[in-house]
């Protein structure tokens, strides 16, 4: 089978460095050409110096792109938007990371990022890119758009009960714990180490731009709200979010989990948590770190109709590059875990 050419637009970034590790070792995947503007001519390794006698791939400048059969777009938010006419005379397949193609409404662009949509005709061809909701579009699909990383641990574990109507459609609340990858790699005052070391920090507590990807995959047609609380804390990778749910009807726990083992029976990164004892009972993001797992668990409220859902990820893989690859093997009929398969390390 011949392997697939493929540019990463954008590839200084801890996004785009897991990206290029992922794609180094996909058995179908040839990179060709990674474009950093800060950074042309130096060596990939340099900025990602876990690559070392990896690859001896230079970056390049957005001008020297050359036709491929694909591309990723690991862009500053608005930066795809406004180049995606030129990238689509450049490759007829491209996977965006950023969130400038994830939501449909033009409006939402409006409420959630406050300028307007550059491009609001290709909304509805841009397929949302969480696998396990939108398998069989992605594998239809030249233009898929790769959800924000606390949107997808948030779906992810709350798509079967909203699916199903079980749950109050208004009353759900969900917090959100991250570690400081999700910033990125520009440095700030609040990325500083004696100022970002041992934090737990409310960084986000309301208006959190990821609760419009939230809405609009989990409504099904009806109102719903998320009340949605991010909180930074003194980690490097992933996410675990705590949603808290109240049940339309008393449900037992084995009612959850046949609910969650037929939605999720045949999902490749998928995996039920809920041991009965010891100290690995419930999800958590140091076990899925490097992997493209999503952990799911949950706990009900014996006191009450409260349903506490719990979901971990690694925010740049099944947040970011990984869930990206997974779009990838599915848009060229590839076996969806085809360099994907590593299960993270323990411990780390």
């Amino acid at each position: 089978m011949n392997k697939i050419k493929i540019a990463v637009i954008g590839g200084s970034g801890y996004t785009g460095g897991e990206l290029i590790r992922l794609l180094l070792f996909h058995p179908l995947a040839d990179l060709r050409q990674v474009t950093s503007q800060s950074n042309p001519g130096k060596f990939v390794f340099h900025i990602h110096p876990n690559l070392r006698k990896i690859s001896t791939l230079k970056f390049c400048t957005p001008d020297e792109l050359e036709s491929c059969d694909l591309l990723f777009l690991c862009l500053p938010h608005g930066e795809s938007m406004r180049q995606i006419d030129r990238y689509l005379t450049i490759a007829p397949r491209i996977i965006d990371l950023s969130a400038d193609f994830r939501l449909k409404d033009k409006n939402d662009y409006n409420r959630w990022y406050h300028s307007d949509h550059t491009h609001p005709e290709l909304l509805q061809q841009f397929i949302y890119g969480i696998p396990e909701l939108h398998r069989e579009e992605i594998k239809k699909s030249n233009l898929v758009s790769s959800a924000g990383c606390n949107a997808t641990a948030t779906i992810l574990g709350l798509f079967p009960l909203f699916k199903s109507g079980l749950i109050e459609p208004t009353s759900t609340v969900v917090e959100v714990k991250v570690g400081s990858s999700e910033a990125g790699n520009k440095s700030s005052d609040a990325s500083h180490h004696p100022v970002r070391s041992g934090c737990v920090r409310s960084f986000m507590p309301t208006q959190h731009r990821h609760v419009a990807e939230i809405i609009q995959e989990l409504s099904f047609g009806q109102k719903i709200h998320v009340h949605f609380s991010a909180t930074a804390i003194d980690m490097v990778r992933g996410v675990l979010a705590t949603c808290h749910v109240f049940l339309k009807n008393k449900l037992s726990d084995k009612d959850v989990w046949q609910l969650y083992r037929q939605a999720y029976a045949d999902e490749p990164f998928i995996r039920l948590v809920k041991d009965r004892e010891g100290i690995y009972r419930y999800p958590e993001p140091k076990l899925v770190a490097g992997s493209n797992y999503c952990d799911i668990g949950f706990e009900l409220d014996t006191q009450s109709n409260r349903l506490v859902i719990i979901s971990a990820i690694d925010n740049l893989m099944k947040g970011a590059a990984g869930q990206a690859v997974q779009d990838f093997n599915l848009m060229f009929g590839f076996e969806e875990t085809l360099g994907l398969q590593f299960p993270g390390l323990h411990p780390v």
